[in-house]
């Protein structure tokens, strides 16, 4: 497998929340993608909602700048019965978008069951069944946790797989 520079062929994927925004970074490789990092950004319910976006947009912009990948993969808001929830999701979605735009940095929207799809065969998998794929696929010690973060590798990974 021949080295790649930095950034080139590397995919963040993010699962948008106001509490916790999943991610996860993946190199393309053969045979299989390795990941780079994952983990979860995570704000107080205790702060004013424009800190808690600014606190996403900040480590977003962040991970941008560590890993300039060659594109971000973002998780599509679906219809929720609490609309006040999609709103806060939808504000985060925005910073993320914002972050990404900013650094010349393209962005591919995935829905919910297109991510389960593409990594457990199933539109209907259960979040435990993502973190065991996600674990099985990309040859991880132990589940990624919490689920937000696997849910941020399945969509980096959902991208790899529709672009290849």
């Amino acid at each position: 497998m021949r080295s790649a520079p930095p950034g080139e062929g590397i995919v963040i994927g993010i699962d948008p929340g106001v509490a916790r925004t999943g991610y996860g970074v993946l190199r393309r490789c053969d045979p299989y993608p390795a990941p780079l990092a994952f983990g979860c950004i995570e704000t107080g319910s205790g702060h004013r909602p424009a800190r808690r976006l600014l606190a996403i947009y900040e480590e977003v912009s962040g991970l941008l700048d560590k890993y300039a990948p060659e594109c971000l993969a973002l998780e599509q808001l679906f219809f929720s019965k609490n609309i006040t929830s999609a709103m806060h999701v939808s504000e985060a979605r925005g910073v993320i978008l914002l972050a990404a735009e900013q650094k010349g940095i393209s962005v591919t929207e995935y829905t919910p069951n297109q991510v389960k799809m593409a990594v457990t065969g199933s539109g209907r998998a259960e979040k435990h069944q993502v973190q065991e794929m996600m674990r099985r696929l990309l040859c991880l010690q132990e589940i990624p946790r919490p689920d937000d973060a696997a849910d941020g590798l399945a969509i980096a990974l959902c991208h790899i797989n529709m672009t290849r």
